[in-house]
């Protein structure tokens, strides 16, 4: 395991004003609680940072600032990818001319290369564009729908040996022993989901060395000691943990099933699901710590979406109130009253 790969990293959300542009106030207020919290790094722009939708002077300039706010006080892994290996490499050499020394590159979404075209005209140029930056290939086939395959991954790092990790966001746990039965010792594999964290850290053939984590933006300080938990063999205790963080890693998407009325008048029941950063922004904003949502398509959830992830919280809150303290300080909030108080959740939502 290379220990400079592991431990927690918060994939930023992008707080927006009401205009869709980016709050950098309230995004710089963020980016210093995660490391005051003593998070071991932080990821903008990724999924979670809204990387499709903002503008590319946007995406450059989020990656500058962040590495201005952090000021060497932990480590940043930039979102770089995209489904063109020219823009990938455009945003790149726009971070590593601010000092990134390393990048996050996504397997590419919609127009669908296959494993060995990844291999060949993606990862290959791009990492032999960059020798002296290490890149992160990150496998989310529920967004991307292509993937990397373990195959073609122990190709690409015998060949380039800055491909130093994967993060693992696939939910194919068969899919992440073989990555790991193929790679070398020090190649990483980081959890980039919540729920999975546990398991893939706790399984000898997959040993992943830490998380990049959503819920990391409300509770990082938790999500930080839960991994060295794990990582130090303090098993109990990192039940423990897992346990008390589970309410927020089951919110992180939200399926709501509702009632529609159509044209004619007629009722249907229609099942809606809410992908991150909609919820976690929702409970952000809850909480008292950003004031806008997403850009758009990404909108609101319905009444009941915002009424689960509210339970979370006031579960978390009667349960484990440590877990979010922090932020009452930091922020200046009151939570409980926050957590009680309805006008706070009737805008979260959309009026239906």
């Amino acid at each position: 395991m290379n220990i400079k790969y592991s431990g927690g990293w918060t994939a930023l959300v992008t707080p927006f004003d009401r205009d869709c542009t980016v709050n950098w106030g309230q995004f710089e207020r963020n980016v210093k609680f995660q490391v005051k919290e003593g998070i071991s790094g932080v990821v903008p722009m990724g999924t979670t940072g809204e990387s499709p939708t903002v503008t590319h002077r946007e995406h450059s300039k989020i990656i500058e600032n962040t590495v201005e706010y952090v000021g060497g006080r932990c480590d940043i892994l930039a979102g770089t990818g995209s489904n063109s290996t020219e823009e990938a490499i455009f945003e790149t050499k726009r971070a590593v001319d601010v000092g990134i020394e390393v990048c996050l590159l996504v397997d590419c979404y919609y127009n669908k290369p296959s494993s060995l075209e990844l291999r060949n005209e993606y990862y290959g140029v791009i990492l032999s564009e960059f020798p002296d930056t290490d890149f992160v290939t990150y496998s989310i086939p529920g967004r991307s729908v292509t993937v990397l395959s373990p195959e073609d991954m122990l190709i690409v790092r015998s060949q380039y040996t800055n491909l130093v990790a994967v993060k693992e966001a696939s939910g194919d746990f068969d899919r992440m022993r073989r990555i790991r039965e193929l790679m070398d010792p020090d190649f990483n594999i980081i959890s980039g989901d919540d729920p999975n964290t546990y398991q893939m850290m706790t399984d000898k053939k997959i040993l992943a060395s830490g998380v990049i984590s959503v819920i990391g933006n409300i509770v990082p300080a938790a999500v930080e000691k839960y991994t060295r938990l794990i990582l130090d063999g303090k098993q109990e205790l990192a039940q423990e943990m897992d346990e008390a963080l589970t309410p927020l890693c089951r919110v992180v998407g939200v399926t709501s099933a509702e009632d529609v009325k159509l044209p004619n008048g007629k009722i249907v029941p229609v099942t809606y699901k809410f992908a991150n950063p909609v919820p976690i922004k929702t409970m952000m904003n809850g909480l008292g710590m950003i004031t806008g949502l997403c850009k758009k398509p990404h909108g609101k959830m319905t009444r009941r979406g915002v009424e689960t992830v509210r339970k979370a919280l006031k579960e978390v809150w009667a349960k484990n109130p440590q877990l979010l303290e922090p932020i009452e300080k930091y922020y200046d909030v009151n939570i409980a009253e926050r957590l009680k108080d309805d006008k706070v959740w009737d805008n979260l939502s959309y009026r239906q």
